[in-house]
């Protein structure tokens, strides 16, 4: 947690109740754990809570003056006005960094962006939700699980004695090494930038920092002879590390990427050059910059290949790197699948997912007492029953105490009006947020990550999240968002997300229950109309009012 934004707390309210409270509480909160909160950015370079400081403090001045009449717009992290709408209309409408189609381009966002003009929330910052890394880490756990499970040995097996490579420990890739500690793996992490490795060594997600590639090597290979997890961390650039453990004839059992790739100015930081010397390019030669950026893209996909082609198994982490590969000339960047596609597809479409509450109050004993409940109210789900397990053992909580999950349809409404009752009854310090990530059922069209290869072709068409994002405005949601890509992804996604604050009282149950089952009803419904057979049975297994033509 950043102690110049320390994450809020307490029951006093500065705002007019608890909606705007918690919304309130959100939006500090993810500058108390955000990469660069001194300028707003939260995480992937260029994520921001707020265009700049002058919007900021519109927001909040709205946030603490308007009534529950009120709804407040905001456009690309800038406040524009309120609307009277009325106690059952959202707390917060925003839109953040949509360009029309044949404009939604990096260069073109650049532009935009250096006007003051719009600004990019990435998934869950502009939207005022990132919990810090825990909230990618069940993710991330899964996906390692699923990989072992596949081709380590089957239902019930973990990464013991084996070896994972990756880079990356910024604000969505420092969830990495915990979560592969936590599948027992042997996990190399790459990082090229000191201070980011020590912050995710200091709250306990990075066990070790070596102090060069031999070192790591070494403990890399008594971790996998004892079988037992650790986390290494190496200061060194990954375009140069993994050419070079290509040329050594060293194959990880495991390898990916979650470096900053999608950013090849801001993000991504080429072989070569000095952190000092990449920061001052961004301004005075973007153009040298970006080309640098791809060529070593393109040596480290090329290295990632050679070792896909020598065994091991190799994936995309969401990051945007195989498409600047390709666009480098590296033909057969996309024979790397897609985390999504490989191994949570099946999830995705029963609208499984990852959900994710904060204790508003600050109090981590909150969030024990909602683990507790999960673990009552779920008692056969295996992935939940789990993860909740571990995360107590494992996860620190960074800024407000906070806990993600992967729920699906009607369980998260469940989970939901219990907590709610909780908060009525005394037995939570305070009101708890409910969100979910973007990377949802029926929250993304993205055709390099979340709608790869859809089972009708329909990887490209972005009605769903704006369906999504109106359908929650209907029922009654605290905020609802939209937000397509900014920087590299400019032109390659767009997203809603959604949060719901359960204060205990009857408007909040109302509310929690119409938005989470229209939320994944309508996650289901995507995923059957593409014809997956799992979402088409869960759509009649649990009374989704789908329409079936033909």
């Amino acid at each position: 947690m950043n102690p110049r934004f320390p994450a809020p707390g307490g029951t006093t309210l500065r705002c007019r109740g608890w909606r705007q409270e918690g919304l309130l509480r959100l939006l500090e909160n993810v500058l108390s754990v955000g990469e660069d909160p001194d300028n707003l950015v939260v995480y992937a370079a260029l994520g921001k809570a707020a265009r700049n400081w002058a919007a900021h403090d519109g927001i909040v001045q709205a946030l603490r003056t308007m009534s529950d009449e009120d709804t407040l717009i905001v456009q690309s992290g800038k406040p524009i006005g309120l609307v009277r709408t009325g106690p059952q209309a959202p707390v917060v409408i925003m839109a953040n960094c949509n360009l029309v189609g044949q404009w939604a381009r990096a260069e073109v966002f650049y532009e935009l962006e250096k006007k003051g003009l719009i600004c990019w929330g990435g998934l869950t910052a502009g939207a005022w939700q990132y919990i810090g890394s825990q909230g990618v880490i069940q993710g991330t756990y899964e996906i390692l699980m699923r990989i072992a499970e596949r081709h380590f040995g089957g239902p019930g097996s973990d990464l013991a004695g084996r070896f994972v490579l990756t880079a990356g420990l910024g604000g969505m890739g420092g969830s990495q090494p915990l979560a592969g500690r936590m599948a027992n793996a042997a996990i190399l992490c790459v990082e090229v930038d000191p201070a980011r490795a020590e912050k995710r060594r200091a709250i306990g997600y990075l066990d070790r920092v070596a102090p060069d590639l031999d070192t790591a090597l070494t403990l890399i290979e008594q971790a996998k002879a004892q079988r037992h997890g650790l986390s290494v961390g190496l200061i060194a650039n990954a375009a140069d590390v993994y050419p070079e453990l290509v040329r050594r004839g060293v194959t990880p059992d495991v390898v990916t990427d979650q470096t900053a790739a999608h950013d090849l100015i801001h993000g991504y930081v080429p072989a070569g050059f000095a952190l000092d010397e990449v920061r001052a390019l961004r301004t005075s030669d973007p153009e040298r910059l970006m080309a640098a950026s791809r060529d070593s893209i393109v040596a480290h996909v090329t290295a990632m290949l050679a070792m896909k082609e020598r065994g091991a198994v190799a994936f995309d982490n969401g990051n945007l790197i195989r498409t600047h590969a390709k666009a480098g000339g590296v033909a057969d960047a996309f024979s790397i699948p897609i985390f999504t596609e490989a191994y949570l597809r099946p999830l995705f479409a029963r609208a499984i997912g990852p959900f994710r509450w904060m204790a508003l109050s600050g109090e981590a004993e909150d969030i024990a007492r909602i683990d507790d409940a999960v673990l009552e109210l779920f008692p056969d789900d295996a992935i939940v029953t789990n993860w909740i397990r571990l995360a107590r053992a494992h996860v620190p909580f960074e800024g407000l105490p906070a806990r993600i999950a992967w729920l699906g349809h009607g369980a998260r409404t469940e989970l939901a009006l219990r907590v709610n009752a909780m908060v009525r009854d005394g037995a939570l310090t305070g009101p708890v947020a409910f969100s979910r990530d973007h990377l949802d059922a029926g929250a993304m069209a993205h055709p390099n990550i979340m709608t790869e290869n859809m089972k009708d072709g329909s990887d490209a068409i972005a009605d769903w999240p704006l369906l999504d994002a109106m359908t929650l405005c209907a029922s009654q949601a605290d905020l609802v968002t939209v937000h397509s890509g900014g920087g590299g992804y400019a032109g390659y996604m767009t997203s809603a997300g959604v949060t719901l604050i359960a204060d205990g009282s009857e408007a909040a149950e109302a509310r929690l229950r119409t938005a989470l089952t229209n939320d994944t009803s309508l996650g289901v419904m995507r995923y059957a109309d593409a014809g997956y057979d799992e979402a088409l049975d869960e759509a009649a297994a649990k009374g989704i009012r789908r329409i079936a033509l033909g």
